[in-house]
């Protein structure tokens, strides 16, 4: 069962990305919409960590693991930031890799310390 709901979230984790980038625009070659997914999912990530500590319920394998494994993916990330810098784009290559990873675990914390407030 755990297998079907990590498929099936992943399936609309998927679309949900898509979906995403084709309504947000780069802006000067800066890949915004894949910066926002990666901050949206690191927060989304916190939230069900910080509701969901030790348990691993059908909400944990469906959103965790499925929508949101395949909604924020690392190989967007990684191949964007090589592009970038080899177009000698550094400046924006460089930003964009300090600005997701700082982000993204910034948007985790708050996402759990918003948890455990409620």
């Amino acid at each position: 069962m755990n297998i079907l709901l990590v498929g099936f979230g992943g399936f609309l984790g998927a679309i949900a990305r898509y979906l995403l980038s084709l309504f947000i625009t780069p802006i000067n070659n800066f890949p915004v919409a894949t910066l926002l997914t990666n901050i949206l999912g690191c927060f989304l990530v916190g939230l069900i960590f910080g509701f969901n500590i030790g348990n691993k319920e059908n909400l944990y394998y469906f959103f965790s693991i499925g929508f949101l494994g395949s909604f924020t993916t690392m190989s967007a990330f990684t191949l964007q930031a090589v592009e970038l810098h080899n177009s000698n784009q550094l400046f924006t290559s460089y930003s964009y890799i300090l600005l997701t990873i700082l982000l993204t675990i910034i948007a985790t914390i708050v996402g759990i310390n918003i948890s455990k407030q409620c």
